[in-house]
Formats: structure tokens, sequence, C-alpha cells
């Protein structure tokens, strides 16, 4: 599908029963995009970007995707047909192999895995991890980058994801000890906070997801 130079993507939203799809809908509409949601296979194969949220647990957020048959379009669209796709929170967990919260794997597009937060008895810090914090850029990137003074984000989990390849961290954060707080190859891009609870900070890294996808079409 052809897109006319001075109109960004159709950008849509992946709906599988894992967390509040009207706000990040809400906050794309309110930075000038265009967002849908969507919730079938057909829909992702039609997908120009594609945003993967999500909240809650590891194992149901893969059977959820499985059960609707979205998880082998997903592959699809991802590796061959290289659709830009943003994954948030959970999202950004499922793009991994696998996580220590479940047992099943994950999209397996980067070699990365979720771990558990310590428990607050060995660090003071209560689990989840939940609130403001500032990332630390480490990688030019579209999305979050480094001549910004300060970039705050609203996390709220209780896994952190390490990457085995460094070359796809973007930023990090630090919680008791330093974790990735945003990852990317290629046409892939995953952030463990949520862009869309966190203000003005979240608005300008979406303007920025808009712009970015609007240049890869």
């Amino acid at each position: 599908m052809s897109i006319a130079p001075d109109r960004s993507p159709m950008i849509s939203v992946l709906d599988y029963g894992c967390g509040n799809i009207q706000s990040v809908i809400r906050m794309l509409e309110k930075v000038g995009g265009e967002a849908v949601k969507i919730s079938t296979p057909a829909e992702v194969q039609n997908a120009q970007v594609l945003i993967l949220p999500g909240v809650g647990a590891f194992d149901h957020g893969m059977v959820e995707l499985a059960a609707r048959g979205l998880d082998r379009t997903l592959d699809r669209i991802a590796v061959e047909g290289r659709v830009p796709i943003l994954g948030i929170c959970l999202g950004m967990q499922l793009m991994c192999k696998g996580s220590h919260e479940g047992s099943l794997p994950g999209l397996g597009w980067f070699n990365a895995r979720a771990t558990r937060f310590p428990d607050a008895a060995q660090t003071g810090l209560p689990v989840p991890h939940m609130g403001w914090n500032t990332l630390r850029t480490v990688k030019e990137n579209p999305l979050l980058p480094h001549d910004e003074e300060e970039q705050r984000y609203y996390f709220v989990h209780s896994y952190r994801i390490h990457c085995e390849d460094s070359n796809d961290i973007v930023a990090t954060c630090d919680y008791g000890s330093e974790f990735v707080a945003a990852f990317q190859r290629g046409n892939l891009f995953g952030v463990q906070f949520h862009p869309e609870k966190s203000h003005r900070f979240g608005m300008a890294m979406m303007r920025r997801f808009i712009e970015w996808v609007h240049v890869k079409a």
C-alpha cells in the first residue's frame, strides 16, 4: 500500500486481551498520529505499523497471542515483512526469547530474557518497580535522542530484561542496579516503560515514533 508523502501511515495497536489499548490510541492521536485497534491475524498481516502493548504475566500474554493465531502472523510481519513494531512493557518482554516469570518461549526476536528484580529484603526497594525514573540513552536511535537533558518515564514492572547482545540496547535505567529500558534491532523497538502514562516525555517519544515510521514508509 502506498502512502502519501505528507501523511503518516496508520498505526495498528494490537488488542490480545492484555492491556489498556485505548490509552495508547489516545496518546497517538493526541500527538497527531492515526491509530486503530486490531485483533485478528488478517488485520495484523495488513498492518503498516504495529504497537504491541501489554500488562500482566508473560505466559498469559503468549497464550493469548497463540489462542488468537497472532503469534505466527506477528513473526511473519516482523521478520519477513520488516514492519515497524513497537513493544510496550509486557509487549517488549514478549519480543524476547523468554522470561523467568513463566515457562513458555517468547516471540524470540531479541536474544534476551526477562528476570525478576531482587526481593526488597535484598535491596530495600519494593517490587514491582513502580513510578517515575530517568533513562540513560546509550546509542543513537530514532525515539530516544542523546541530546535531551532529562528523559523521565513511568514504569510498572517486576521483571527486567537482560540482552545477550549489547548492541541491541538503546537505553538503560537504574533500580538497585542497571537494567535495559529500551532496545532496538532494525524495524523492531521495545520500551519497558509506559509512554502513554509518561506525560510530556511520552508525548515527545510518540511524536518521534510517528516521524520514524513516516520516514520508513
